[in-house]
């Protein structure tokens, strides 16, 4: 059969009638174009879970390569994390009018799991780097493991492939389990599986035996023989249960008499047909990783409630590795070392002196596990791991020989905190997923808190904070080693914290903060080493910056001692001796607050300083505006802090103006004449073709030169509405750069362009000669049904004007940001 000049919905019935006939092409998968599942009549349909798809496939009409087919399909599947809502196929496939493909989905499942990898592209444009990735790696694929065919030329062996293959592709159709699904299928596991184990789990509980440990006891058995299996991997070792002759059974010997000898299934049948979805064991490379991070397997809301995190392994070891550079590369041997934030105790893995090292926790059940690694040749001692709550429990609990290092003044000096410390903020009673901050009473329920509360300040909400306080106090002359955020350096919650902590920077460096397990916030982490027996005041640090790979990029300074803020600056120019045009609020001046930056008709109620533009302070409170804005956020910057400016910024006429072009025509100057007169319209009526006069010429008057605000022989000054007569040549015209010049000229189309359109004599969108651009944006965007502007247009042509606009002012963004830096309203 060849098929031609047919749309791709008739392409697609076509070939599921005359090829998969016997299957079932009419579900739906995310945004798959065509699927094949086995029948519900199919007596191989016992073989399969209901969702369990033969085929997922990319259609296409005409003549098309297939590597491009397969490379969207990959795409497709990528961005939908269609393989997390429904279990994948035996095959993956590709088909246009000429032709059929087929590829074994386990031969391109490593594909979705690429690090480094932006799945948040359109899957149709052939043009983006990360589909002509794609490209390239499944070409190479496809020259080995595909199955490709002809429509018609090839039928028959089409036939005999889809009879003999896909349909009996169970095998090929499992999911191979790795280090970047074990989770996921934990979570399913626990839905399914635990409620068919015939175990008391609360009783389980208090000899540390959790539902995980069963878990892990089916993961690590030959999928081949799952009933009946007596292999014991190596790993089975490190086991509490282990699962043998088709039930589980409790692996260590102290506990076996507290439990019965087998622990059998309430539906035996259930429990095969959940694992005949997966393959077992998991991928050999990643054995030793899935027993080692088995803290994942803890509910992830219990381990964002503690504010811990996991060190990945790239970090512990360049951590390790300055530690040596900074206390001689003999250290270990001559250096204590107590991590009194352990966890599982990974970030101790490296070191080599055992007798050194001590590790405590403040979980029994993260001891547990240390020592069960121990058992198993983890380099560490069982009496140098112990329970303990550092925040909470006095030093008497500690082991006698860590107390002997910390009561001897001397032996302290050699005795190395070295910690991963949770990140749990408690500043407000409410709770923020997956950032590793402002965690409700985290830190306020710590009885330590109201003790260094006087010391510290607000600081003391963050448990990082509490931890080096006590350090600080409890430990002097010892070296604290530590990851951590770095607003204990230059944020405006740590003034009283950094006359307390005195101590001297060795060494560090900040990596990014996503980098770590359930930590989304952009933001960076920081490693960094510190002599408690130096005295000394936090000036400014020096630290080295890494990528998620471990790249050097360069360095990053973080200052202790910064000058009076930009907030300070602009307030000096704000008057209330002038008629106002508008209100910026001016929220604590770092990039995490920007959000609250905007220019309005009236001052708000938030706690913010409201500023009061005027024809006297207008260039000053638009330079504020642009300095803080045109600088983009990155992980790198998001603590820095806005500055107050040295002198120069006054002699560049050019920056001002253009910081005024950029505040004019910024989304977040949202003044509106549904509120006031708009005194912001930065064009006449002559120049985008009003209907009617404008309330006011405001803005292009002051543009023109005909309000001069420094001059104090202007009779008008005081009048906002009154401008000095042009001939008395008060104030040249404002001159702009270039990249000024295009905004505006980008922006007079937009302008032209809303008044250049059709308004009905009555209702909501009547004609508003005096729109702004925050008018203009309502009109052609609209709201949603919460009262909120939508963020697209269904006008084509507002839609390349405002993106044309954007694009401008992206550019004046990029000419101003290099002078924010010059002038010092931030430091490099």
């Amino acid at each position: 059969m060849i098929y031609q000049n047919i749309r791709e919905e008739e392409l697609k019935n076509k070939v599921a009638q005359d090829y998969f006939a016997d299957y079932d092409c009419s579900k739906i998968v995310g945004n798959v174009d065509f699927t094949v599942v086995i029948k519900n009549d199919n007596k191989q349909q016992q073989q399969f879970s209901e969702d369990h798809s033969l085929l997922w496939a990319e259609a296409k009409t005409g003549n098309f390569e297939l590597i491009a087919m397969f490379a969207q399909l990959i795409l497709t599947i990528g961005k939908a994390r269609t393989f997390d809502k429904n279990l994948p196929p035996a095959f993956l496939g590709a088909f246009d009018f000429v032709k059929i493909a087929f590829v074994p989905y386990e031969k391109i499942q490593h594909l979705f799991f690429k690090n480094d990898f932006n799945w948040n592209v359109t899957a149709s444009n052939h043009e983006s780097k990360e589909f002509k990735e794609i490209h390239t790696l499944i070409k190479t694929i496809l020259k080995t493991d595909k199955y490709e065919y002809q429509f018609g030329k090839d039928d028959a062996e089409l036939k005999f492939f889809i009879k003999n293959n896909i349909a009996k592709g169970t095998e090929s159709g499992k999911i191979q389990i790795d280090k970047n699904n074990f989770v996921p299928i934990y979570l399913r596991w626990l839905d399914v599986v635990k409620p068919l184990i015939n175990f008391d789990f609360a009783e389980g509980k208090k000899q540390n035996i959790v539902d995980s440990d069963f878990y892990l006891a089916d993961l690590f058995v030959d999928d081949h023989d799952t009933a009946t299996t007596d292999d014991d991997t190596p790993l089975k070792e490190e086991l509490f249960v282990v699962f043998r002759n088709g039930h589980y059974q409790i692996a260590k010997e102290n506990l076996k008499s507290l439990f019965n000898a087998t622990i059998e299934f309430t539906d035996k049948k259930a429990y095969e047909q959940f694992w005949k979805r997966y393959k077992r064991p998991p991928i050999n490379e990643f054995h030793n990783y899935i027993i080692e991070r088995r803290d994942l397997l803890v509910p992830q809301d219990i381990r964002e409630r503690k504010g811990a995190f996991f060190t990945p392994r790239q970090w512990v070891e360049l951590s390790q590795k300055y530690l040596a550079d900074v206390l001689g590369k003999n250290w270990q041997d001559e250096y204590y070392v107590w991590d009194c934030a352990a966890g599982t105790g990974n970030l101790l893995a490296g070191l080599t002196n055992k007798y050194n090292i001590w590790a405590s926790t403040l979980d029994q059940a993260d001891v547990n596990v240390m020592h069960d690694r121990i058992t198993n040749g983890a380099n560490l001692l069982q009496n140098h791991v112990f329970q303990f709550d550092f925040l909470n429990d006095d030093f008497t609990k500690l082991p006698q020989a860590l107390q002997d290092i910390i009561n001897d003044e001397e032996k302290r000096k050699k005795l190395v905190i070295y910690i991963n410390p949770p990140y749990a903020e408690a500043t407000t009673a409410r709770t923020v997923s997956g950032t590793g901050e402002n965690k409700g009473g985290v830190a306020t329920n710590n009885k330590i808190n109201e003790y260094y509360n006087l010391r510290i300040g607000n600081a003391s909400n963050e448990i990082f904070a509490l931890f080096m306080a006590k350090i600080y106090e409890k430990i002097p002359n010892a070296t604290l080693a530590q990851f951590s955020k770095l607003k204990f350096i230059q944020g405006s919650n740590f003034i009283k914290f950094k006359e307390y902590f005195l101590a001297k920077y060795l060494d560090g460096f900040i990596v990014p903060a996503n980098t770590f397990d359930n930590v989304k916030g952009t933001f960076p982490i920081g490693f960094t080493i510190w002599s408690l027996d130096a005295k000394t005041k936090i000036k400014k640090i020096n630290t080295k910056v890494y990528s998620k790979t471990v790249e050097h990029l360069g360095k990053k300074y973080f200052y202790g001692v910064l000058p009076k803020s930009i907030n300070k600056w602009v307030k000096s120019f704000d008057t209330s001796d002038s008629p106002s045009i508008g209100f910026m609020e001016n929220p604590t001046p770092d990039f995490q607050n920007n959000k609250f930056l905007n220019i309005t008709n009236n001052a708000g109620s938030r706690h913010n300083n409201y500023y009061s533009y005027n024809f006297k302070n207008l260039l000053q409170g638009c330079i504020y505006f642009s300095a803080r804005f045109s600088i983009k956020p990155t992980w790198l910057n998001d603590r820095d802090q806005f500055l107050y400016p040295n002198e120069s910024w006054k002699k560049d006429k050019e920056f001002q103006n253009d910081c005024l072009s950029y505040a004019i025509f910024h989304g977040q100057n949202r003044i509106s004449s549904k509120l006031g007169i708009n005194n912001w319209l930065p064009f006449t009526e002559q120049q985008v073709n009003a209907k009617e006069k404008f309330a006011s010429n405001f803005m292009t008057d002051f543009i023109q030169g005909k309000i001069n605000p420094n001059n104090p022989n202007n009779p008008n000054a005081s009048d906002l509405f009154i401008v000095s007569e042009p001939e008395l040549h008060y104030q040249i015209p404002l001159k702009f750069s270039s990249e000024a010049t295009d905004v505006f000229d980008a922006g007079r189309e937009l302008w032209t362009y809303y008044h250049a359109q059709k308004f009905p004599s009555h209702g909501d969108c009547m004609y508003n000669v005096n729109a702004s651009f925050y008018d203009i944006r309502e009109y052609f965007q609209g709201r949603n049904d919460k009262g909120r502007m939508n963020t697209k247009s269904t006008d084509p042509t507002y839609t390349q004007l405002i993106s044309n606009l954007r694009e401008q002012l992206n550019n004046l963004a990029n000419t101003i940001a290099p002078k924010v830096y010059e002038y010092e309203f931030l430091k490099e």
